[in-house]
């Protein structure tokens, strides 16, 4: 790849198995809007940016190249070998299929607080009200700032909700949800939940970690975990996914621990990516 940094922007060039639609519509993410031109703006590491790709060139607006080499190369997966992934399910028919589909998803390296909080507002609720609950939490509680005549709102730190009740979060009109916000920043607070060693830990047992937090089932655990922790072999099932793992391999009868282990076996260390393409092409396709 050949990286350029010019006016504000990071130039990329060469760039494979990427596509920001992909990407950013495949429900791993809440802070991404496409803009009239096709590309996206998204704010996290407290900045807003601008990303496009087109012809293998990838052009991120408004950092710098150092930016994009401490966090921004990382945030988006860019040195993972996604051909060296895609070349593993190829006698798989299903994920082949649906990795035609979504050939440009890369699974985002978020920064884990916030995915953790945002995919407990995500349980048992929409998208486009995810979106919503997240915008908010952050324009109450966040750092706000501007970027092309717009203003933009970082999601607050564990520091800034520190102090926050149920009664505080009331405005997001979040439910149930936000006695499970709160559950979530006294446990990382006191440091019984600890989020730093989430990475350097086993699949299981940092699974089990992020359990203890209410709300925190395993849906949601392995969300965080694949999209925030490092953790490719993490397989989160909803109802999209259930359904589509019934009807493509397992039958109508299949529990969600039978799925859990036919995942484990069958698509292994990147069961995780496997399922971002199955969830990505049974959602846009409307599968039953």
């Amino acid at each position: 790849m050949e990286i350029i940094s010019e006016n504000n922007s990071v130039v990329i060039k060469g760039i494979t198995d990427f596509n920001p639609t992909h990407t950013f519509m495949c429900g791993q993410c809440f802070r991404w809007e496409e803009e009239s031109d096709g590309s996206y703006t998204g704010i996290a590491f407290s900045k807003p940016v601008n990303i496009s790709c087109a012809d293998s060139t990838l052009v991120i607006k408004n950092i710098t190249l150092s930016e994009y080499e401490s966090q921004w190369k990382h945030y988006l997966d860019l040195d993972t070998d996604y051909n060296l992934i895609k070349n593993t399910f190829v006698s798989d028919a299903n994920v082949k299929t649906a990795m035609d589909f979504g050939w440009g998803i890369k699974i985002l390296n978020q920064e884990i607080f916030e995915c953790l909080i945002s995919f407990i507002i995500s349980t048992q609720n929409a998208i486009p009200r995810i979106k919503k609950i997240v915008q908010k939490l952050s324009e109450m509680y966040g750092k706000k700032t501007e970027y092309n005549g717009k203003e933009y709102f970082a999601f607050p730190t564990l520091a800034e909700l520190s102090h926050i009740t149920e009664q505080d979060l009331a405005p997001l009109r979040a439910g149930y949800r936000a006695g499970y916000i709160v559950d979530a920043v006294s446990k990382l607070s006191s440091g019984e939940v600890s989020l730093k060693k989430i990475p350097s830990m086993s699949y299981q047992d940092a699974k089990s970690e992020l359990m203890k937090i209410k709300g925190v089932g395993p849906k949601v655990a392995d969300c965080v975990l694949l999209f925030s922790g490092g953790k490719k072999e993490a397989f989160p099932i909803d109802v999209w996914v259930k359904r589509t793992m019934q009807s493509l391999y397992l039958g109508d009868d299949a529990s969600q621990k039978k799925i859990e282990q036919f995942a484990s076996s069958h698509f292994g260390a990147y069961a995780g990516v496997a399922q971002q393409y199955l969830f990505y092409y049974a959602r846009e396709n409307n599968l039953k």
